[in-house]
Protein backbone atom coordinates (compact mmCIF):
# COMPACT_ATOMS: atom_id res chain seq x y z
CA UNK A 1 0.00 0.00 0.00
CA UNK A 2 1.41 3.41 -0.97
CA UNK A 3 1.47 6.03 1.85
CA UNK A 4 -1.02 8.66 2.03
CA UNK A 5 1.66 11.17 1.24
CA UNK A 6 2.22 9.34 -2.40
CA UNK A 7 -1.32 9.13 -2.46
CA UNK A 8 -2.10 12.67 -2.14
CA UNK A 9 0.52 13.31 -4.57
CA UNK A 10 -0.94 11.30 -7.30
CA UNK A 11 -4.21 13.14 -7.10
CA UNK A 12 -2.68 16.62 -7.02
CA UNK A 13 -2.55 17.11 -3.50
CA UNK A 14 0.82 17.39 -1.06
CA UNK A 15 0.74 16.92 2.83
CA UNK A 16 1.10 20.83 2.70
CA UNK A 17 -2.09 21.81 1.44
CA UNK A 18 -2.87 20.58 4.83
CA UNK A 19 -1.73 24.34 6.29
CA UNK A 20 -3.14 26.68 3.09
CA UNK A 21 -7.03 27.95 3.26
CA UNK A 22 -8.07 26.56 -0.23
CA UNK A 23 -10.23 23.86 -1.70
CA UNK A 24 -6.67 21.87 -1.84
CA UNK A 25 -6.91 21.79 1.61
CA UNK A 26 -10.43 20.51 2.32
CA UNK A 27 -9.86 17.78 0.14
CA UNK A 28 -6.69 16.85 1.59
CA UNK A 29 -8.46 16.98 5.24
CA UNK A 30 -10.89 14.77 3.81
CA UNK A 31 -8.27 11.70 2.48
CA UNK A 32 -5.83 12.24 5.72
CA UNK A 33 -9.25 11.56 7.66
CA UNK A 34 -10.07 8.53 5.95
CA UNK A 35 -8.65 5.38 6.97
CA UNK A 36 -7.26 2.12 4.27
CA UNK A 37 -6.55 4.52 1.23
CA UNK A 38 -5.70 3.52 -2.13
CA UNK A 39 -6.29 5.53 -5.65
CA UNK A 40 -9.71 4.34 -5.96
CA UNK A 41 -10.68 5.75 -2.52
CA UNK A 42 -9.27 9.41 -2.99
CA UNK A 43 -10.59 9.45 -6.49
CA UNK A 44 -14.04 8.57 -5.29
CA UNK A 45 -13.04 11.34 -2.04
CA UNK A 46 -12.50 14.17 -4.86
CA UNK A 47 -15.51 13.27 -7.39
CA UNK A 48 -18.14 13.20 -4.88
CA UNK A 49 -16.85 15.86 -2.49
CA UNK A 50 -19.83 18.52 -1.90
CA UNK A 51 -18.06 20.77 0.41
CA UNK A 52 -15.63 23.10 -2.44
CA UNK A 53 -16.28 25.33 -5.24
CA UNK A 54 -17.46 24.13 -8.35
CA UNK A 55 -17.04 26.40 -11.25
CA UNK A 56 -18.52 24.40 -14.30
CA UNK A 57 -15.51 24.12 -16.29
CA UNK A 58 -11.44 23.53 -15.59
CA UNK A 59 -10.94 26.35 -17.68
CA UNK A 60 -13.03 28.77 -15.61
CA UNK A 61 -10.32 29.20 -13.21
CA UNK A 62 -7.03 31.09 -13.50
CA UNK A 63 -4.16 28.77 -12.68
CA UNK A 64 -2.05 31.75 -12.05
CA UNK A 65 -3.90 32.80 -9.44
CA UNK A 66 -6.53 30.08 -7.81
CA UNK A 67 -6.74 26.31 -7.04
CA UNK A 68 -7.44 24.38 -9.71
CA UNK A 69 -11.03 22.53 -9.63
CA UNK A 70 -9.88 19.04 -9.18
CA UNK A 71 -13.38 17.99 -8.59
CA UNK A 72 -13.84 18.80 -11.93
CA UNK A 73 -11.03 17.24 -13.14
CA UNK A 74 -10.82 13.80 -15.07
CA UNK A 75 -9.42 11.66 -11.87
CA UNK A 76 -6.74 10.07 -13.81
CA UNK A 77 -5.14 13.75 -14.63
CA UNK A 78 -5.81 15.84 -11.69
CA UNK A 79 -2.12 15.06 -10.49
CA UNK A 80 -0.28 15.68 -14.06
CA UNK A 81 -2.08 18.93 -14.16
CA UNK A 82 -1.95 20.34 -11.42
CA UNK A 83 2.33 19.45 -11.03
CA UNK A 84 2.46 20.53 -14.54
CA UNK A 85 0.87 24.14 -13.83
CA UNK A 86 3.25 24.14 -10.72
CA UNK A 87 6.38 23.82 -13.21
CA UNK A 88 5.29 26.44 -14.69
CA UNK A 89 3.36 24.88 -17.65
CA UNK A 90 -0.05 26.15 -17.37
CA UNK A 91 -3.16 24.24 -18.69
CA UNK A 92 -6.90 25.30 -19.69
CA UNK A 93 -8.73 21.65 -19.66
CA UNK A 94 -7.72 18.14 -19.09
CA UNK A 95 -9.20 14.81 -20.00
CA UNK A 96 -7.87 10.96 -18.84
CA UNK A 97 -9.27 9.55 -22.64
CA UNK A 98 -12.13 7.51 -20.66
CA UNK A 99 -9.82 4.12 -21.44
CA UNK A 100 -11.29 5.19 -24.91
CA UNK A 101 -8.43 7.60 -26.06
CA UNK A 102 -5.24 9.27 -25.29
CA UNK A 103 -4.93 11.81 -22.47
CA UNK A 104 -5.43 15.18 -23.54
CA UNK A 105 -3.96 18.14 -22.02
CA UNK A 106 -4.97 21.81 -23.78
CA UNK A 107 -2.00 24.12 -22.43
CA UNK A 108 -2.37 27.58 -22.16
CA UNK A 109 0.67 28.23 -24.37
CA UNK A 110 2.91 25.65 -26.93
CA UNK A 111 5.73 24.37 -24.93
CA UNK A 112 9.36 25.87 -24.68
CA UNK A 113 12.12 23.69 -25.70
CA UNK A 114 13.04 23.38 -22.10
CA UNK A 115 9.97 22.26 -21.07
CA UNK A 116 9.11 19.63 -24.09
CA UNK A 117 12.58 18.49 -23.59
CA UNK A 118 11.74 17.64 -19.46
CA UNK A 119 8.74 16.08 -20.68
CA UNK A 120 10.17 14.04 -22.63
CA UNK A 121 12.96 13.02 -20.38
CA UNK A 122 10.86 12.40 -17.39
CA UNK A 123 8.20 10.28 -19.02
CA UNK A 124 8.08 6.71 -18.21
CA UNK A 125 8.51 4.11 -20.60
CA UNK A 126 4.85 2.92 -20.65
CA UNK A 127 3.37 6.48 -21.50
CA UNK A 128 4.02 8.37 -25.19
CA UNK A 129 3.52 12.25 -25.52
CA UNK A 130 2.51 13.76 -28.46
CA UNK A 131 2.96 17.55 -28.64
CA UNK A 132 1.16 19.90 -31.40
CA UNK A 133 0.86 23.35 -30.39
CA UNK A 134 -1.23 23.84 -27.59
CA UNK A 135 -2.06 20.35 -27.24
CA UNK A 136 -0.41 17.56 -25.29
CA UNK A 137 -1.53 13.75 -25.95
CA UNK A 138 -0.48 11.06 -23.93
CA UNK A 139 -1.11 7.56 -24.89
CA UNK A 140 -1.22 4.53 -21.60
CA UNK A 141 -1.53 1.14 -21.82
CA UNK A 142 -3.30 1.48 -18.58
CA UNK A 143 -4.98 5.05 -16.90
CA UNK A 144 -2.63 3.97 -13.71
CA UNK A 145 0.25 4.29 -15.61
CA UNK A 146 -0.69 8.65 -15.81
CA UNK A 147 -0.79 8.77 -11.48
CA UNK A 148 2.87 7.38 -11.93
CA UNK A 149 3.72 10.68 -14.18
CA UNK A 150 1.89 13.16 -11.36
CA UNK A 151 4.46 11.23 -9.07
CA UNK A 152 7.46 11.99 -10.95
CA UNK A 153 5.95 15.58 -12.13
CA UNK A 154 5.78 16.37 -8.51
CA UNK A 155 9.28 14.99 -7.37
CA UNK A 156 10.81 17.37 -10.54
CA UNK A 157 8.62 20.23 -8.91
CA UNK A 158 10.04 19.72 -5.84
CA UNK A 159 13.97 18.89 -6.98
CA UNK A 160 15.05 20.17 -10.24
CA UNK A 161 18.06 17.91 -10.00
CA UNK A 162 15.62 14.62 -9.63
CA UNK A 163 15.31 15.41 -13.69
CA UNK A 164 18.68 13.17 -14.28
CA UNK A 165 17.42 10.27 -11.94
CA UNK A 166 14.39 9.99 -14.13
CA UNK A 167 16.22 10.66 -17.27
CA UNK A 168 18.55 7.35 -16.08
CA UNK A 169 15.93 4.67 -16.10
CA UNK A 170 15.27 4.57 -19.78
CA UNK A 171 19.66 3.89 -20.20
CA UNK A 172 19.27 1.16 -17.42
CA UNK A 173 16.38 -0.39 -18.91
CA UNK A 174 18.32 -0.71 -22.26
CA UNK A 175 21.52 -2.08 -20.01
CA UNK A 176 19.32 -4.57 -18.37
CA UNK A 177 18.25 -6.27 -21.62
CA UNK A 178 22.12 -5.58 -22.91
CA UNK A 179 23.33 -7.89 -19.45
CA UNK A 180 20.71 -10.50 -20.18
CA UNK A 181 22.19 -11.49 -23.87
CA UNK A 182 25.84 -13.72 -23.79
CA UNK A 183 28.29 -12.30 -26.23
CA UNK A 184 31.96 -13.35 -25.18
CA UNK A 185 35.00 -12.57 -27.39
CA UNK A 186 34.87 -14.70 -30.43
CA UNK A 187 30.94 -15.70 -29.89
CA UNK A 188 29.14 -12.28 -30.13
CA UNK A 189 26.44 -13.48 -32.43
CA UNK A 190 23.44 -12.88 -30.28
CA UNK A 191 24.35 -9.08 -29.16
CA UNK A 192 24.77 -8.60 -32.66
CA UNK A 193 21.87 -9.34 -33.53
CA UNK A 194 19.90 -7.67 -31.22
CA UNK A 195 21.65 -4.54 -31.91
CA UNK A 196 21.47 -4.72 -35.68
CA UNK A 197 17.77 -5.36 -35.07
CA UNK A 198 17.41 -1.92 -33.11
CA UNK A 199 20.20 -0.23 -35.11
CA UNK A 200 18.13 -0.43 -38.45
CA UNK A 201 15.04 2.06 -36.67
CA UNK A 202 17.82 4.27 -35.40
CA UNK A 203 20.40 4.56 -38.70
CA UNK A 204 20.29 4.96 -42.06
CA UNK A 205 22.08 2.11 -42.29
CA UNK A 206 23.43 -0.85 -40.30
CA UNK A 207 25.98 -3.66 -41.70
CA UNK A 208 28.28 -6.10 -40.48
CA UNK A 209 31.45 -6.22 -41.98
CA UNK A 210 34.03 -8.91 -42.67
CA UNK A 211 35.73 -8.68 -39.27
CA UNK A 212 31.92 -8.98 -37.90
CA UNK A 213 31.93 -5.67 -35.83
CA UNK A 214 28.74 -4.12 -36.74
CA UNK A 215 29.08 -0.63 -38.44
CA UNK A 216 26.24 1.96 -39.69
CA UNK A 217 25.28 6.01 -39.91
CA UNK A 218 22.99 8.64 -40.08
CA UNK A 219 23.14 11.61 -41.83
CA UNK A 220 22.40 14.83 -39.66
CA UNK A 221 22.93 17.82 -42.40
CA UNK A 222 26.32 18.88 -43.19
CA UNK A 223 29.36 19.11 -40.93
CA UNK A 224 31.69 16.34 -39.39
CA UNK A 225 31.58 12.79 -39.13
CA UNK A 226 31.94 11.72 -35.68
CA UNK A 227 32.42 7.88 -34.91
CA UNK A 228 30.51 6.58 -31.89
CA UNK A 229 32.18 3.23 -30.66
CA UNK A 230 31.90 0.29 -27.84
CA UNK A 231 32.42 -3.12 -28.03
CA UNK A 232 30.34 -6.07 -27.72
CA UNK A 233 32.66 -8.88 -26.46
CA UNK A 234 32.61 -9.80 -22.61
CA UNK A 235 35.94 -11.66 -21.42
CA UNK A 236 33.63 -14.48 -20.40
CA UNK A 237 29.94 -15.76 -21.06
CA UNK A 238 27.31 -14.86 -18.22
CA UNK A 239 26.95 -17.15 -15.38
CA UNK A 240 24.08 -19.20 -16.63
CA UNK A 241 20.62 -18.38 -14.33
CA UNK A 242 22.63 -15.46 -12.63
CA UNK A 243 20.70 -12.49 -11.10
CA UNK A 244 20.91 -8.75 -11.69
CA UNK A 245 21.38 -7.01 -8.33
CA UNK A 246 19.99 -3.35 -7.55
CA UNK A 247 20.99 -1.60 -5.00
CA UNK A 248 20.12 2.58 -6.12
CA UNK A 249 21.74 3.39 -8.96
CA UNK A 250 24.54 0.39 -8.61
CA UNK A 251 23.75 -2.69 -10.75
CA UNK A 252 26.18 -6.15 -9.91
CA UNK A 253 25.94 -9.83 -10.78
CA UNK A 254 24.95 -12.69 -8.24
CA UNK A 255 27.57 -14.68 -9.85
CA UNK A 256 30.23 -14.21 -11.93
CA UNK A 257 31.19 -10.58 -14.02
CA UNK A 258 28.47 -8.24 -14.68
CA UNK A 259 29.52 -7.48 -18.44
CA UNK A 260 29.33 -3.72 -18.24
CA UNK A 261 32.27 -3.51 -19.88
CA UNK A 262 30.96 -2.75 -22.23
CA UNK A 263 27.62 -3.16 -22.15
CA UNK A 264 27.42 0.18 -20.50
CA UNK A 265 29.40 1.71 -23.61
CA UNK A 266 26.80 0.27 -25.91
CA UNK A 267 23.72 1.51 -23.44
CA UNK A 268 24.89 5.26 -23.37
CA UNK A 269 25.95 5.31 -27.36
CA UNK A 270 22.21 3.89 -27.55
CA UNK A 271 20.87 6.90 -25.45
CA UNK A 272 22.75 8.90 -27.40
CA UNK A 273 21.80 8.29 -30.81
CA UNK A 274 17.93 8.37 -28.83
CA UNK A 275 18.32 12.06 -28.06
CA UNK A 276 20.87 13.23 -31.02
CA UNK A 277 18.04 15.24 -32.88
CA UNK A 278 17.53 17.34 -29.68
CA UNK A 279 20.73 18.94 -30.40
CA UNK A 280 22.07 21.70 -32.69
CA UNK A 281 24.65 18.74 -34.61
CA UNK A 282 24.86 18.83 -37.86
CA UNK A 283 26.86 16.22 -39.67
CA UNK A 284 27.04 12.69 -39.96
CA UNK A 285 27.32 9.81 -37.08
CA UNK A 286 29.03 7.27 -37.43
CA UNK A 287 28.35 3.81 -35.35
CA UNK A 288 31.25 0.57 -34.69
CA UNK A 289 30.27 -1.84 -32.04
CA UNK A 290 33.26 -4.22 -32.25
CA UNK A 291 34.30 -7.57 -31.76
CA UNK A 292 36.98 -9.34 -30.17
CA UNK A 293 38.21 -6.21 -27.83
CA UNK A 294 38.93 -8.23 -24.64
CA UNK A 295 41.63 -10.59 -26.89
CA UNK A 296 43.24 -7.77 -28.17
CA UNK A 297 41.15 -4.82 -29.67
CA UNK A 298 40.89 -7.46 -32.59
CA UNK A 299 37.99 -6.12 -34.04
CA UNK A 300 39.22 -2.58 -34.61
CA UNK A 301 42.68 -3.85 -36.20
CA UNK A 302 40.10 -5.22 -38.71
CA UNK A 303 37.82 -2.99 -39.79
CA UNK A 304 36.87 -2.18 -43.43
CA UNK A 305 39.41 1.22 -43.63
CA UNK A 306 36.83 2.38 -45.71
CA UNK A 307 34.51 2.61 -42.99
CA UNK A 308 36.88 4.95 -41.15
CA UNK A 309 38.70 7.25 -44.36
CA UNK A 310 35.87 10.19 -43.90
CA UNK A 311 36.01 10.02 -40.09
CA UNK A 312 36.83 13.36 -38.37
CA UNK A 313 36.78 12.46 -34.69
CA UNK A 314 35.95 9.38 -32.47
CA UNK A 315 34.30 8.77 -29.03
CA UNK A 316 35.29 5.65 -27.78
CA UNK A 317 33.02 4.57 -24.15
CA UNK A 318 34.84 1.74 -22.73
CA UNK A 319 36.54 3.41 -19.78
CA UNK A 320 36.21 2.35 -16.20
CA UNK A 321 35.04 4.57 -13.55
CA UNK A 322 33.16 8.43 -13.90
CA UNK A 323 34.16 11.50 -15.48
CA UNK A 324 37.77 10.05 -17.46
CA UNK A 325 38.81 11.31 -20.69
CA UNK A 326 41.42 9.19 -21.48
CA UNK A 327 43.69 11.00 -24.49
CA UNK A 328 47.17 8.61 -24.74
CA UNK A 329 47.81 4.88 -23.91
CA UNK A 330 49.86 5.34 -20.34
CA UNK A 331 50.89 8.49 -21.74
CA UNK A 332 53.26 7.29 -24.12
CA UNK A 333 51.00 6.64 -27.56
CA UNK A 334 48.51 9.55 -28.09
CA UNK A 335 44.64 9.14 -29.20
CA UNK A 336 44.09 12.60 -29.91
CA UNK A 337 45.71 16.39 -29.29
CA UNK A 338 45.22 18.19 -26.47
CA UNK A 339 43.03 20.45 -27.85
CA UNK A 340 40.36 17.71 -28.76
CA UNK A 341 40.68 16.44 -25.09
CA UNK A 342 39.83 19.58 -23.69
CA UNK A 343 36.82 19.91 -25.93
CA UNK A 344 35.16 16.83 -23.69
CA UNK A 345 36.70 18.87 -20.28
CA UNK A 346 34.70 21.86 -21.64
CA UNK A 347 31.60 20.09 -22.53
CA UNK A 348 31.35 18.73 -18.92
CA UNK A 349 31.99 22.17 -17.49
CA UNK A 350 29.25 23.21 -19.68
CA UNK A 351 27.09 20.66 -18.87
CA UNK A 352 27.83 20.99 -15.06
CA UNK A 353 30.32 18.11 -14.64
CA UNK A 354 33.61 20.14 -14.50
CA UNK A 355 35.58 17.06 -13.04
CA UNK A 356 35.44 15.26 -16.35
CA UNK A 357 39.43 15.05 -16.72
CA UNK A 358 42.04 13.66 -19.05
CA UNK A 359 43.75 11.23 -18.26
CA UNK A 360 46.13 8.12 -19.12
CA UNK A 361 44.49 5.04 -19.84
CA UNK A 362 45.11 1.21 -21.39
CA UNK A 363 44.78 -0.43 -24.84
CA UNK A 364 41.36 0.21 -26.10
CA UNK A 365 39.53 0.64 -29.45
CA UNK A 366 40.56 4.05 -29.74
CA UNK A 367 44.42 3.34 -30.01
CA UNK A 368 43.71 1.48 -33.21
CA UNK A 369 41.54 4.37 -34.20
CA UNK A 370 44.35 6.74 -33.52
CA UNK A 371 46.50 4.51 -35.52
CA UNK A 372 44.25 4.58 -38.18
CA UNK A 373 44.35 8.72 -38.51
CA UNK A 374 41.13 9.50 -36.70
CA UNK A 375 42.04 11.44 -33.42
CA UNK A 376 39.85 9.43 -30.35
CA UNK A 377 38.81 9.95 -26.79
CA UNK A 378 38.25 6.55 -24.30
CA UNK A 379 35.24 8.06 -22.32
CA UNK A 380 34.37 6.64 -18.84
CA UNK A 381 31.21 4.30 -18.86
CA UNK A 382 30.47 3.91 -15.32
CA UNK A 383 32.09 0.98 -14.19
CA UNK A 384 34.46 -0.73 -11.92
CA UNK A 385 36.06 -3.69 -11.37
CA UNK A 386 35.53 -5.26 -14.75
CA UNK A 387 36.79 -8.72 -15.54
CA UNK A 388 36.32 -9.65 -11.98
CA UNK A 389 32.81 -10.69 -9.63
CA UNK A 390 33.01 -7.61 -8.14
CA UNK A 391 32.21 -5.27 -11.42
CA UNK A 392 29.96 -2.67 -10.51
CA UNK A 393 28.09 0.15 -12.73
CA UNK A 394 26.28 2.83 -11.48
CA UNK A 395 23.77 3.29 -14.09
CA UNK A 396 23.87 7.03 -13.24
CA UNK A 397 27.20 7.53 -13.86
CA UNK A 398 26.71 6.10 -17.07
CA UNK A 399 23.90 8.54 -18.08
CA UNK A 400 26.34 11.14 -17.07
CA UNK A 401 28.36 10.25 -20.15
CA UNK A 402 25.76 10.33 -22.17
CA UNK A 403 24.73 13.81 -21.34
CA UNK A 404 28.74 14.82 -21.84
CA UNK A 405 28.71 13.40 -25.50
CA UNK A 406 25.42 15.32 -26.06
CA UNK A 407 26.41 18.69 -24.73
CA UNK A 408 29.88 17.79 -27.08
CA UNK A 409 27.77 17.08 -29.99
CA UNK A 410 25.54 20.06 -29.28
CA UNK A 411 28.38 22.87 -28.41
CA UNK A 412 31.26 21.67 -29.92
CA UNK A 413 29.97 19.57 -32.92
CA UNK A 414 31.36 22.18 -35.79
CA UNK A 415 34.96 21.66 -33.84
CA UNK A 416 35.14 18.19 -33.70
Amino acid sequence: MKSVEKLLVRHGLEMNDLEMMNDYATLAQLIVAKEGQNDYDIMAVITNCEVVSTYGRESSVDPHKCALPLVEIDAYVRGTSRWLNALGIYTKMSCDGHNKRPATIYLEKPLQYKQKEMLETIMPASLKMTVLGKRMAINYQKREDLLDLAEILYQVYKDPASIDYYAAQALKRELLQLLSINGESGDERQIRLYLQNKLRHILDDVYQDRAKNLLGYRYYGEGPTILLSAHMDTVEAFAEGREIIEDGTTLTSSEGILGADDRAGIAIILDVLRKVERTNFRGTIKVAFTVKEEIGCVGSGEMDQSFLEDVDAAIVVDRRNTRDIVTSFAGVEAFCSEGYGRLFEEAGRRAGMPDWKMVEGGSSDARNYARAGVPAVNLSAGYVGEHTEDEVVDYLGSYDSAKLILKALRNCGNEL
